[in-house]
């Protein structure tokens, strides 16, 4: 045993240095997205007080109950647990730290997400989430401006014609009050066709029961009460007023009156961005309304809306159609062969590092040959040749990796604060 090979926790994935230039592509195009929104970033800790999602997500959820990662801290007995969802521990910062006291706040952040489900394509134990919040906005306009930012993504990467809005209102509590009601004594007369998951949260959650992925239960849901038809005038107003919103803005979006979540303190709009190109795990995004959660975790009573979408999904399904974007290089590669080009490689580097280049050393040593296979395979813009010649005279090959660069002339010898401003020209006017 002391020599088994250890390997990663079952669903828990590295990400290799081929993989993550993707996704330093897709957070730097999320990061200028939000910023272009109004959206500032918050990080709150992976590890949580259990008894907060719980009161947050709800006690008789899948989450909850099946697959949260839930322990007991040995040196003080208290039970924590790793987030398996960011808006719980986002409002907990909120109110711990007061930051609704002078206004609305504009929110967001990214990270590791951990729940114990099977892992498959799309669905790991330990997946990551960006989720955007806005606190202390109430009407649907801060609704609207959700589904319009999230439309306006897809747009920026590649997937519009992807992915589709499903949309659905959960009214307020009396209007869930009494669709409960209504719902109870519906399966209570078709007790028989339940699966023991329903049986079980016929009385404690059936709202839940309409979110079934059992298909044999399918007819049964279709044909239950509809919380659609119990909103209030209040509730009706605010979905009409966001289904005017994105008719305006021309999203096109589907009523889905099944539609009801997975975590209970939504209410008002809930809303789903839904792709088939990714088998069974078809959405990319989800969010809506969430006005009593301030309030019910212990602040003082505020509204709030927001979303969240898995990166792992959005990364497989821009691969799928060919939109990951082009993984840049550094801006050149230092070649290095002679004695003095040695001694001097590392000075040279940070002398190009000073003009603001990013740049590779060749270490090792090697053949000219192998030195400039390794630059080509670095996806490097440049090659900085630097031999024993190149050092007597105070200067560098700067030789075009991508293309023509000067006319052309491929490779010129020049010296080193020539080549600094050769490359960022070559880097800025796309001259590759």
């Amino acid at each position: 045993m002391a020599n088994e090979t250890l390997r990663a926790v079952r669903g828990m994935n590295d990400i290799l240095p081929n993989e993550i230039g993707t996704w330093q592509h897709f957070e730097a195009m999320v990061r200028a997205w939000l910023t272009s929104y109004g959206y500032r970033e918050l990080r709150t800790p992976i590890l949580e007080q259990t008894a907060l999602f719980k009161r947050a997500i709800g006690e008789v959820t899948d989450i909850v109950e099946k697959e949260m990662y839930t322990f007991v801290d040995e040196l003080n007995g208290e039970s924590l647990t790793l987030r398996p969802e960011g808006t719980a521990s986002c409002v907990r910062a909120v109110i711990e730290h007061n930051l609704v006291y002078d206004g609305g706040k504009r929110l967001w952040y990214q990270g590791p997400m951990f729940r114990h489900e099977r892992p498959q394509t799309g669905r790991y134990r330990q997946f990551h989430q960006i989720g955007v919040e806005a606190m202390g906005f109430a009407g649907p306009d801060t609704d609207i401006e959700h589904l319009l930012m999230t439309a306006r993504l897809w747009r920026l990467l590649g997937i519009a014609d992807a992915v589709t809005l499903e949309i659905n209102s959960l009214g307020g509590a009396e209007s869930r009050t009494r669709h409960r009601a209504k719902l109870i004594a519906y399966f209570e007369a078709h007790q028989e066709q339940l699966d023991e998951d329903a049986k079980r949260r016929l009385y404690s959650n059936p709202l839940r029961i309409l979110d079934t992925k059992n298909p044999a239960l399918r007819d049964l849901v279709e044909a239950a009460p509809r919380l659609m038809d119990e909103l209030d005038d209040a509730a009706r107003a605010h979905f009409d007023a966001v289904c005017a919103g994105l008719e305006t803005a021309g999203i096109a979006y589907r009523i889905n009156p099944r539609l009801v979540r997975g975590l209970d303190y939504y209410n008002y709009t809930v809303f789903e961005w839904v792709t088939d190109r990714l088998g069974a795990q078809g959405t990319v995004c989800a969010g809506g309304r969430f006005d009593s959660l301030i309030e019910q975790l212990g602040g003082k009573p505020a509204p709030a809306c927001g979303f969240a979408m898995g990166i792992e999904r959005l990364l497989a399904l821009m691969t799928e159609l060919g939109q990951t974007g082009a993984v840049d290089g550094p801006d050149c590669y230092l070649v290095n062969v002679g004695e003095a080009a040695t001694r001097m490689a590392q000075t040279v580097a940070e002398t190009l590092r000073d003009g603001g280049l990013s740049v590779v050393l060749h270490s090792g040593g090697g053949s000219f040959k192998s030195q400039m296979k390794k630059a080509d395979a670095s996806a490097a813009r440049y090659a900085i040749i630097l031999g024993d010649d190149e050092v007597a005279a105070g200067e560098v090959n700067l030789k075009a990796l991508r293309g023509m660069a000067w006319g052309d002339t491929q490779q010129q010898r020049v010296t080193l604060p020539v080549a600094v401003d050769l490359i960022k020209q070559g880097v800025i006017n796309g001259n590759l």
